[in-house]
């Protein structure tokens, strides 16, 4: 315990696919540490975003999206989630407000039997929602579960993401800092870009392709200097030769759309001129594949 009553711990951030968690953990921290997508799963990893005021330090953690399991990707997805339940001193379940209760929230209440520590309700993109319905929603969900807050949000446009932080910040534990005041994630460079190439993919791709695409970035040639180009190769991996023809598209049309948004985005995260070589490789059944989900660092 500290002398100055500073305040440091972790805060998961839980839900249904497409519920905005990742959207919440960017905008909490004040800048992107997450992509964003309609697709579902688009999050397949922890991550960490770090906001540090001088009253205290929280940890947000982001968590794929709660859902069964089919492949041994989703199941080290969901095997995550629950760690970081354990693992937390704070729980946010976030739940979109503009669709209907079905079973898909209950499974995910479920879930909230195995923690042992705060649950603050957070009922998300209240913005989009007629304000006659709010009040019935949290009458049903409060009897749902004994949650320690329920805070109505839009992570989108920044609402009631000040009560969210405050409610999360009185129940960490007085601690130093968890992480260095100006740290705002635990992912690396590399992996933020291989991030922002595939949330580039999914920008541009329907159907089964968003679950079946993964990107890994092969090589990294630093530029010095302020005009210096970083050259960066990364390679995106499909499950079906058919596949690679839609990432590639109609001469090329797809892949040069995707490399070219990608380089834009990295540019931004790097302060830097990017040349990316992207290509495409089918290795099938890579969903399965315990060496290519650790070189995707999606934790077991």
């Amino acid at each position: 315990m500290t002398d100055s009553g500073h305040r440091s711990g972790m805060v998961a951030l839980l839900g249904r696919p497409n519920a905005g968690k990742s959207t919440l953990l960017n905008q909490m921290v004040g800048t992107k540490v997450a992509i964003v997508s309609d697709k579902p799963q688009t999050t397949r990893h922890r991550i960490l975003g770090v906001l540090t005021r001088p009253e205290g330090q929280v940890v947000f953690v982001d968590t794929p999206g709660v859902h069964r399991p089919h492949y041994r990707m989703n199941k080290r997805m969901m095997d995550t989630t629950r760690h970081v339940l354990a693992d937390v001193d704070v729980v946010a379940l976030l739940i979109d407000a503009t669709e209907s209760l079905g079973g898909g929230t209950k499974y995910t209440l479920s879930l909230l039997n195995e923690v042992g520590t705060p649950v603050i309700l957070l009922l998300n993109k209240i913005d989009k929602l007629k304000k006659e319905k709010l009040l019935p929603l949290i009458d049903t969900l409060s009897g749902e579960y004994d949650f320690a807050e329920i805070i109505p949000i839009s992570a989108l446009r920044g609402d009631n993401c000040e009560l969210f932080f405050n409610a999360s910040l009185k129940r960490l534990p007085e601690s130093e800092p968890l992480y260095p005041e100006d740290a705002l994630t635990n992912r690396t460079v590399r992996f933020l870009v291989a991030e922002l190439v595939r949330e580039q993919l999914l920008h541009r791709t329907r159907d089964e392709l968003p679950y079946t695409t993964a990107v890994t970035v092969e090589d990294w040639e630093e530029g010095e200097g302020k005009r210096a180009t970083t050259r960066i190769s990364a390679t995106i991996l499909v499950d079906r030769d058919s596949q690679k023809g839609m990432v590639i598209g109609k001469g090329g049309r797809m892949l040069r759309a995707v490399g070219t948004a990608s380089r834009k985005e990295i540019e931004k995260l790097l302060d830097q001129h990017v040349f990316l070589d992207l290509r495409v490789k089918v290795r099938a059944g890579w969903r399965e594949n315990e060496p290519i989900l650790d070189k995707l660092e999606i934790e077991t």
